[in-house]
């Protein structure tokens, strides 16, 4: 029997394929961000029947008009991810935990409510900027600040409840300190690094990067773009997914198709993203293949 893990990075094996549902702050009052459990678990469904064997989750306010705003309920976690797993039984799960400061009791509840396969560990602190044209800034300049102290106090919730750390890196110097978490004792191998590429004040989502990008991570280290963007994220999935790496897509990190037109729901980005796997000589990972890649049980 082939061992499920085999060639899972080689430039043609198969492609894990993630989906981020909603993402942190986005208006569902002007996009088709789902909010609630029901409308969660259809969309995790959506993004199944397509394809992705991961969803990445943030979580919203349920009260009436709010659903805008991020919550760290661990109730609500709780309810999201029972309504997902009650309606996609294979689905795995990643958690977010982005906070700013150093306060991290509301992420680790809701880890150790929901107990999902797997979570983000933002892995650097990033000065979060955006201008807009006439050169003001989009928002108040932001430190999502990730310091050692707060990067090892998730991993030490996540190994308490048996989740596997998806270490997003927003920067070169991030990518570089992952190696070095590792060599510390921070991190277990195989790392599982996402590249996020495409905020402005990080890395672009510029394909050229991803073989120098590439060469900085961890022997064996399992990796994924992540690509922030309009329609040019599209090029840096297809790179990516020639150079063997694992694809992220969802209505977080995007709300346009290739073509440019937008996505109805995560679904639809899903289906674009394993054809543009499959053009790139790409299968798709099959649930056990996902699992066997995070070194969890069947």
């Amino acid at each position: 029997m082939m061992d499920p893990t085999h060639d899972l990075q080689a430039p043609h094996g198969p492609a894990v394929i993630s989906c981020a549902l909603t993402g942190v702050l986005t208006d569902p009052k002007r996009h088709p961000v789902p909010v609630t459990p029901e409308e969660m678990a259809l969309e995790a469904a959506r993004a199944w029947d397509e394809g992705a064997t991961i969803v990445h989750l943030h979580f919203r306010d349920q009260s009436p008009g709010l659903g805008h705003l991020p919550s760290w309920d661990p109730a609500v976690a709780s309810a999201i991810a029972a309504a997902i797993r009650a309606r996609v039984p294979g689905m795995l799960l990643n958690f977010s935990t982005g906070v700013v400061g150093p306060d991290i009791s509301g992420p680790a509840a809701c880890l150790r409510a929901a107990r999902p396969e797997i979570a983000a560990l933002n892995a650097g602190s990033l000065n979060y900027l955006k201008t807009r044209a006439n050169g003001e800034w989009a928002w108040f300049p932001m430190l999502f600040d990730n310091p050692v102290e707060k990067i090892a106090g998730f991993v030490e919730v996540m190994d308490e409840c048996g989740i596997v750390p998806e270490c997003e890196c927003f920067d070169t110097g991030i990518v570089r300190s992952v190696g070095m978490f590792a060599a510390a004792g921070l991190l277990k191998a195989p790392v599982h690094v996402s590249l996020v590429m495409g905020i402005d004040s990080g890395m672009p989502a510029d394909p050229r990067w991803l073989p120098l990008l590439i060469e900085q991570l961890p022997a064996g280290a399992q990796w994924q773009t992540i690509g922030i963007g309009r329609q040019e994220v599209w090029a840096l999935h297809r790179r990516a997914a020639e150079l063997g790496g694992h694809l992220r897509t969802g209505l977080e990190d995007t709300f346009y198709l290739e073509d440019g037109s937008r996505a109805a729901h995560n679904g639809a980005l899903v289906a674009e993203l394993v054809r543009v796997a499959r053009g790139a000589g790409r299968e798709i990972a099959t649930p056990a293949q996902t699992r066997a890649a995070f070194g969890l049980g069947a």
